[in-house]
Formats: C-alpha cells, sequence, structure tokens
C-alpha cells in the first residue's frame, strides 16, 4: 500500500550522465584492456583448452564464444543450483581467468577504471546522506522520524559506481590486461561485490549514552548483509559526523550536471584516467 516512487535520474544516473555514456559506454576504445585480454595468452590457453574438449579447431572460437558458455554454467549454478554440461568444459584456472575478463569490464565500466564511472553516483550518494541528516535532526528534535526505512531497488550498475565513489575494494594497482598474474589477490572482484541481489545498508544509531554530542550518532554499512568496514578506520562502526568529514569533498563540491557535461574540446575516455 506505500507509493512507490520511480526516480532513473537518481538510481539509474548512468543512462542520464552525458559524459559516461559518451565517453565510456559508447566508446569503442573505453574498454581497451578487456579486448586486449580478449587476445592474450591466459584467454588463449583458454580457448585452445575449451576447443580441444569440443574437438573444433581453436581458430572456431573466440573470447565471447567462450565467455557465452561459461555464464551458462555460472547462471544455472546460481540459479537452479545444477551443474550444467556446459561447466565440464572448464578448469578451475579457466574459471579464474574467465573471472578476471569480467572484472576487467567492470573495473574500467562501472568501477575506478575512469573517474566518470564513479563521481557520475554522487547524487544517490549526496540523497542518502541528505536523509540519513534529516533522520538524525528529527531525532535530536524528539519527533517521530518520518521516514525510518527507505527501500531504493536498482541494479550492480547502480551500485558498483556507488562503492568505488566510496573508496571500497579498490587495488593499489589498476585492473590490467597484461597483469592479471599480479591480481590474483585483488580485491576487486564484482562477482562478490555485487552478485545476485546485492544490497547495501546503511543503519544509523542514536547511542543514549554518548558523552559527546560527535559521539551521538552513529553508523554502520552492511554489503550483502555483511558488516563492510569503512575506508578510514577499518572498522564496521563510525561516527557519522566523522564519516561527513571522511567524505566532506564528495558531499560538498561533486555536483551531477558539472561531472556529467562533456567537455567543449574534444576528449577521450583516457583523458578521465
Amino acid at each position: 500500500e506505500e507509493d512507490i516512487e520511480v526516480n532513473d535520474p537518481l538510481l539509474r544516473f548512468f543512462e542520464h550522465c552525458e559524459k559516461f555514456v559518451a565517453l565510456v559506454e559508447e566508446n569503442d576504445t573505453a574498454l581497451h584492456q578487456v579486448d586486449a585480454f580478449k587476445e592474450g595468452p591466459e584467454m588463449k590457453r583458454v580457448l585452445e583448452r575449451v576447443a580441444g574438449a569440443l574437438c573444433l579447431p581453436p581458430d572456431e572460437l573466440n573470447a565471447d564464444l567462450v565467455q557465452v558458455a561459461f555464464l551458462t554454467c555460472s547462471y544455472e549454478l546460481a540459479i537452479k543450483n545444477v551443474t550444467s554440461p556446459w561447466c565440464s568444459l572448464f578448469s578451475e584456472e579457466d574459471a579464474k581467468v574467465l573471472e578476471y575478463l569480467n572484472d576487467l569490464k567492470q573495473y574500467w565500466k562501472r568501477g575506478y577504471g575512469y573517474d566518470i564511472n564513479s563521481r557520475s553516483s554522487c547524487s544517490l550518494f549526496q540523497d542518502i546522506f541528505q536523509q540519513l541528516d534529516k533522520a538524525m535532526e528529527e531525532s535530536k528534535s524528539s519527533k517521530p522520524i518520518s521516514s525510518p526505512v527507505i527501500v531504493q531497488i536498482g541494479h550492480a550498475e547502480t551500485l558498483q559506481p556507488l562503492l568505488s565513489l566510496m573508496g571500497f575494494f579498490k587495488d593499489e594497482e589498476p585492473l590490467r590486461a597484461n597483469n592479471y598474474a599480479r591480481q590474483a589477490q585483488r580485491r576487486f572482484r564484482s562477482g562478490r561485490i555485487v552478485p545476485y541481489a546485492a544490497n547495501l545498508l546503511f543503519v544509523l544509531y542514536h547511542c543514549e549514552g554518548a558523552t559527546a554530542p560527535r559521539d551521538e550518532y552513529q553508523l554502520q554499512l552492511l554489503l550483502n548483509e555483511q558488516p563492510l568496514p569503512f575506508q578510514h578506520s577499518n572498522q564496521s562502526i563510525a561516527l557519522y559526523a566523522d564519516l561527513k568529514d571522511y567524505y566532506w569533498d564528495i558531499l560538498q563540491n561533486c555536483h551531477f550536471e558539472e561531472e556529467c557535461r562533456l567537455p567543449k574540446q574534444n576528449s577521450t575516455a583516457a583523458d578521465e584516467l
């Protein structure tokens, strides 16, 4: 019986960001690292093994076809909990290579690859903190919390840029086509960060026993129902005031219209690095 509001500009910001659409989404060269990895030695070994299993010449397969077979395997396992015949084509090492291929795509299209990927989500980030501020002010004035729970539903394309904007799961070295082996222990694993039914929960606590006003409100993040340690403290609960200080630049200086405006002069996606 609750009113449902469709707010695509807020939750599908990536479709409304002209700069992202032009320089990343519709730019054939933006995913050059992904294309290079498809032609690299790791993928070639996967193609040879799969071709051998299917009794096909290797030149009749390409990375895209093999990835479709791997996704079919993973979908049936995840959705139906059955081992698809397609899974028999792949070794564990093959799966790791194909996982990295997908992570490369998410990294360069939704993650840290280009600044605009995450900066385009700042309006959503600011909206979340505005709602938290409102709840805190109502609590301070002893008013009933007008919106004790706010549920916003989007996609992985909504969450991944937001988490990148907040600095989570960032590796010291960017994911590239030529550093697969060095990224074996990478933090950026999109299948773990935004799996099926991925969710991010902001929980604001009022601590009545706080000895100072600054300590009275604290925040916890839960990603996929698990506590997510904050970047600035590595703790799973932070003072709300400290968190706002840590993200002050994004809260004050990230403006969607400015971030997403295309530059007047000719530009390429590489300029966003």
